[in-house]
């Protein structure tokens, strides 16, 4: 990408970026399929709304915490009338009642399935952990709805230095494994910053329709 298209990336993610929109079960309304859509997927306490923070340049635009299944709906966020960002609940280990946790996952794979605005799905991965089985599960998933798949690790800032290479060549490889999973891997860290401009160059790429 050109350094005025990477500026341009910068521009849009540090301009206006609202909450509009939330889905606490299946069958609840969907907001206006009028823009191109990315959706963050991750197991519980991933980083997924640490990522959409440091993307977007903000503390609280998405809620953080330290408990795993803090995130309880998906959350919409309007991306200056260019991008919608959906901030999905975490799969996978969250203290909650079982019953709970099952209508979230049936909420995410309905929407998953059936939004027609969907561009991508961002597969956040503790890069300290490498893919898990319930990671793959979600590949199996994502592949079933054909929804293109960029994999994403978090966290990368505390993986040993010596260590960074394998883990990003593992998870590189899981991603070989899934039809709908892009070749390219990013590595992040919300708090140090690492990956943060590649990915917000990708993301603005979907609203001029380049991939």
């Amino acid at each position: 990408m050109t350094a005025e298209a990477g500026e341009a990336a910068r521009k849009l993610f540090a301009g206006p970026c609202d909450f509009v929109w939330g889905v606490q079960k299946s069958g609840d309304a969907l907001p206006p399929a009028k823009l191109p859509e990315v959706a963050f997927v991750g197991r519980s306490n991933v980083g997924k709304s640490s990522l959409v923070n440091a993307l977007t340049g903000r503390k609280t635009l998405a809620r953080v915490s330290q408990t795993p299944g803090a995130t309880r709906q998906i959350n919409f966020f309007d991306l200056g009338q260019k991008l919608m960002l959906a901030d999905l609940p975490g799969y996978g280990f969250a203290k909650v009642s079982r019953s709970e946790a099952e209508a979230w996952q049936e909420m995410i794979f309905a929407y998953l399935r059936g939004r027609s605005v969907l561009r991508r799905a961002l597969l956040l991965i503790d890069a300290r952990r490498g893919p898990k089985d319930s990671d793959t599960q979600v590949l199996g998933l994502l592949n079933q709805a054909a929804v293109s798949t960029l994999i994403v690790l978090t966290k990368f800032d505390e993986v040993p230095q010596k260590e960074r290479a394998a883990a990003l060549e593992a998870t590189q490889a899981e991603a070989r494994r899934h039809t709908v999973a892009l070749e390219e891997v990013i590595a992040t860290s919300a708090q140090a910053g690492d990956g943060i401009p590649a990915l917000r160059e990708h993301l603005f790429a979907l609203t001029a329709g380049q991939f």
